[in-house]
């Protein structure tokens, strides 16, 4: 073979893998819907907003829905499934019980099919709702890339891959580092809990009968370890009794790295990262500057977004089944 025909044999699978090397990376693009559905975030934006004047708890809902979904199998809205005779789907499965909301999604859907048939899926959806609650109760406003598809699978089995509130600092690094995300996205994505409320069952562990040496979590604040003794009693039979994350629970700010640093952590979660020195310095300059946690948030947020991405899957008419 002459040297010039190897020359472009060479340069044409250079080529080729830079073409599969952008394509890999333009699976996801924030004009994604332009010239398909101009109106689509509009659309979720204006559901959200209507949504979140009716009922003030869906902002933290659907900021957890984001979470909970891409933990899983990915940002695929597998979360949304709804379980069948022969399959017990996620939203069934005990952490994703308090999550609800769903009424929001199958709302900004149903509009979305009038404008755009077929067009929009319901892991966009679940990704530009999560952005914009967040932008709408005070914190910032993101690009969000575009052009995921709907899985087909949901079981509630693998709910138990989602990092429950009793982690150590290890672990929790560990579950993010899985999805490939790291210690800053660990303790950004965390600000999070800035919105919501938990109820005594995810806390409940810290303030009775903690270990045979100590009554209460010794890492939490006294007064306010008394603070969630009354509200969650050992007897409390009160399914909705519980604690919102930080004191401005309705607005998206830094609060909640200030209260772990007073050791008002709800969650173990929460207040171990102040205790590791891999996550401490990152608390502290959140709790510093507002500015910086946003910017670190939505960075994360977007990295998030691109875990698991399904290119193979659907676009679901009906966001609580396949098609």
């Amino acid at each position: 073979m002459a040297a010039q025909d190897t020359k472009n044999l060479f340069l044409s699978a250079l080529l080729l893998l830079s073409i599969a090397v952008f394509s890999c990376q333009a699976a996801l693009d924030t004009h994604y819907y332009d010239q398909t559905c101009p109106q689509a975030e509009y659309i979720v934006a204006q559901t959200v907003r209507n949504a979140s004047i009716y009922d003030p708890k869906s902002p933290a809902r659907l900021l957890r829905m984001f979470f909970h979904d891409c933990f899983i199998r990915g940002c695929d809205a597998s979360i949304l499934l709804d379980s069948t005779p022969g399959n017990k789907a996620e939203k069934d499965g005990p952490p994703n019980i308090s999550v609800r909301s769903f009424y929001v999604i199958d709302d900004a859907k149903a509009k979305l099919e009038k404008a755009c048939p077929h067009t929009v899926s319901c892991a966009d959806i679940i990704a530009m709702a999560a952005r914009d609650v967040v932008t709408m109760t005070g914190g910032p406003y993101w690009s969000v890339l575009k052009g995921r598809k709907d899985g087909r699978v949901s079981k509630a089995s693998d709910t138990t891959n989602l990092p429950p509130p009793f982690l150590n600092a290890n672990q929790l690094i560990q579950t993010f580092a899985k999805r490939g995300l790291g210690i800053k996205d660990l303790v950004a994505l965390s600000g999070a809990h800035t919105l919501g409320f938990s109820h005594c069952s995810s806390f409940v562990a810290r303030v009775h009968n903690f270990s045979t040496v100590h009554e209460t979590d010794p890492s939490m604040n006294s007064e306010f370890a008394s603070l969630l003794k009354n509200k969650c009693p050992r007897s409390n039979n009160n399914g909705d009794a519980g604690q919102f994350l930080d004191s401005t629970a309705s607005r998206f700010d830094n609060n909640y790295y200030k209260q772990i640093i007073a050791r008002k952590g709800v969650f173990n979660t929460d207040q171990v990262m102040y205790d590791d020195q891999r996550t401490r310095p990152l608390i502290e300059a959140f709790a510093k500057d507002q500015n910086l946690f946003f910017r670190e948030f939505a960075a994360s947020m977007i990295k998030l977004g691109n875990v698991g991405v399904n290119e193979g899957g659907e676009v679901r008419l009906n966001c609580r089944r396949i098609n």
